[in-house]
């Protein structure tokens, strides 16, 4: 047996195990005034409030009913199925709901079949708009290889996310980034760097080869390029601050092995002593900025993720929207209602980049 498969196989009994366990048994729980749940084995770890399980079940219910008759998310206008279609499954995901299996299983193999299709007809691999949407994509592939109920689906998962990454790893500049188009001559900015590279480490995670030097390479760019010692935190191009850079940022540092640095540590606090941060008004890039910096907090340990996560939680239940999306206006990219489900999601689990 292949190492790749071994690796492939363990990640499969182990997530199937952790499913069922978290399906069938309800663990020793205590219930504060707040009505929040809190796991005994955890100390002080937030779970989540009935109300957040309710917000997680409206909204995915919202995308049952605005799923495409082709399995797939989109705006309005028909743009951004890629990355649409990618975060709907992972959203799913986030609650242990996989294509194949449960009340979901058929809309969800529809979603998986829709985006299997767009890697097959593509000749290169590459598919969307933008490298985001490439991005998004590898990290929907990652988490379902092996996940579905079909065993035939495997190999055309594998396919597609093999592919992918190529493109990934032929695309980043020799500084170190990635930016909007899939070559290593258009350049680089942290919004596409931290996207990209947090899909090379879910890809990592899956079992896919990631070349060291690629993700030193990664570490260059945001350490010696991005990161502003002035701010603590990570411009788009060049030093500077933005929130929505620094969320990405931090993260992508993270998973590429500097958990324990200054600068990392430094990017943490700027996040924390934002106060612009849980502000809808002032952080134009709210959704997308607190999907980072949740698992960013994950990463950074109990302490964090449990002074973080209310916090953010609260704020998501008061922004669900009466039909159960996040929706803001009639026409609006379709990456708000699964990017909240993650995040509500958090306490769960399921999806391996999301864990610490």
């Amino acid at each position: 047996m292949s190492e790749l498969v071994s690796h492939k196989l363990c990640r499969l009994i182990t997530r199937m195990c952790v499913i069922t366990a978290c399906l069938c048994v309800a663990p020793a729980t205590a219930q504060t005034a707040s009505g929040e749940k809190r796991r005994s084995a955890e100390g002080e770890a937030p779970e989540m409030t009935e109300a957040a399980e309710k917000a997680i079940e409206r909204g995915l219910q919202y995308l049952i009913a605005n799923q495409n008759a082709d399995g797939s998310w989109a705006s309005d206008d028909g743009q951004y199925a890629i990355a649409g279609t990618s975060l709907g499954l992972m959203a799913f995901m986030a609650k242990g709901h996989f294509p194949g299996f449960g009340k979901y299983g058929h809309a969800l193999d529809r979603a998986k079949d829709y985006l299997l299709k767009r890697s097959k007809d593509s000749p290169t691999g590459a598919m969307g708009v933008k490298m985001y949407e490439i991005g998004l994509f590898t990290i929907a592939m990652s988490e379902l290889w092996g996940m579905t109920k079909d065993p035939a689906d495997n190999k055309a998962i594998q396919v597609a996310l093999e592919r992918v990454v190529q493109i990934i790893l032929r695309s980043q500049s020799p500084l170190g980034g990635w930016r909007y188009a899939p070559r290593p001559d258009a350049g680089q900015d942290t919004s596409v760097t931290a996207m990209v590279f947090v899909s090379l480490a879910s890809a990592r995670e899956a079992g896919v080869l990631i070349p060291s030097e690629t993700i030193e390479r990664v570490t260059n760019y945001l350490r010696d390029q991005a990161w502003d010692e002035r701010t603590g935190g990570f411009g788009y191009q060049g030093r500077g601050y933005t929130i929505a850079c620094t969320a990405g940022g931090v993260y992508a540092a993270q998973l590429a092995g500097n958990r324990d640095t200054e600068w990392v540590e430094a990017a943490l606090r700027s996040l924390e002593n934002n106060p612009k941060m849980f502000s809808r008004k002032d952080n134009g890039h709210y959704y997308y900025s607190h999907y980072y910096a949740m698992q960013a907090m994950v990463q950074a340990g109990d302490e964090r993720y449990a002074n973080w996560y209310p916090k953010i939680r609260d704020s998501l239940i008061e922004l669900q929207q009466p039909n159960g999306s996040w929706q803001e206006k009639e026409k609006d990219y379709p990456h708000k209602t699964p990017m909240a489900i993650i995040i509500l999601g958090t306490p769960h689990r399921y999806i391996p980049v999301y864990q610490r």
